[in-house]
């Protein structure tokens, strides 16, 4: 049997980077997984989990709508009967001056990448209860270490960070465990746009990462499954960072 057999999960970001990887890997490892997107490349990343011999289902999702948030949670018990796994990838970036920073900029970021976050955990709790379940969050090694024109995504998954932890403290009691990964940098779409808006060459920054090179998006959905799983079934409250030892 593999690990993950019988259980259910939802992806958020599901259609890219990170977020596919992470569908991909869990269906492999036997999890039913909604993937939710605003992207319709959701639908095709859904259709090949399912033509690979997974299951899983595309549910278009923008998460910084509670209603869609709500669709998410119902479509994957009406689907697959239950919930046992949230993971909360989605995320969006903006690097800039901070003296460019404009409130707009600010509360995007931050409405993508923590209050969805925090809708998404909650609308999900009574499911989540019910299975004694998993929730991972993805933050980042931005939300354990500052960065330069990067404040606001740094500060939303610094909170992406404590919410888990505060989370893990509230819903132990309750079988419930919440962890987050925090990747360094990894090779998606997000990160050409960040080293393109910093006018930085790739080789040039991993050489300040001590294992010299970038994640793949599946060496990050590695550690998701090990989280998801009864393998780390006395882990709760961790973050835990998947950056090459950037943040050692």
């Amino acid at each position: 049997m593999a690990r993950l057999d019988g259980r259910v999960a939802i992806v958020t970001g599901g259609a890219n980077g990170i977020g596919r990887a992470v569908a991909e890997r869990l269906a492999r490892d036997g999890a039913s997984v909604v993937v939710a997107d605003l992207a319709a490349a959701g639908d095709d990343v859904a259709a090949g989990i399912e033509q690979a011999g997974g299951s899983a289902a595309f549910v278009a999702t923008d998460v910084t709508r509670d209603d869609d948030l709500r669709r998410m949670i119902d479509a994957a018990v009406a689907r697959f009967g239950r919930l046992d796994v949230l993971v909360n990838n989605a995320g969006v970036g903006a690097c800039v001056p901070f003296a460019q920073l404009t409130p707009e900029t600010w509360d995007r970021v931050h409405a993508v990448n923590l209050r969805a976050v925090y809708r998404a955990c909650q609308l999900a709790l009574p499911a989540l209860v019910s299975r004694r379940g998993v929730i991972v969050n993805v933050a980042s090694q931005s939300g354990l270490v500052g960065q330069a024109m990067n404040e606001a995504y740094c500060a939303s998954k610094g909170g992406v960070v404590l919410l888990t932890r505060s989370l893990a403290r509230e819903l132990g009691p309750q079988g419930v465990r919440v962890n987050c990964v925090c990747p360094g940098g990894v090779e998606t779409a997000m990160l050409d746009g960040f080293l393109e808006s910093i006018g930085a060459a790739p080789g040039d920054v991993a050489q300040h990462v001590p294992l010299r090179r970038f994640a793949e998006p599946a060496e990050v959905a590695s550690v998701v499954s090990f989280l998801v799983s009864d393998d780390a079934s006395y882990v709760t409250g961790a973050a835990i960072p998947v950056d090459g030892g950037g943040t050692a």
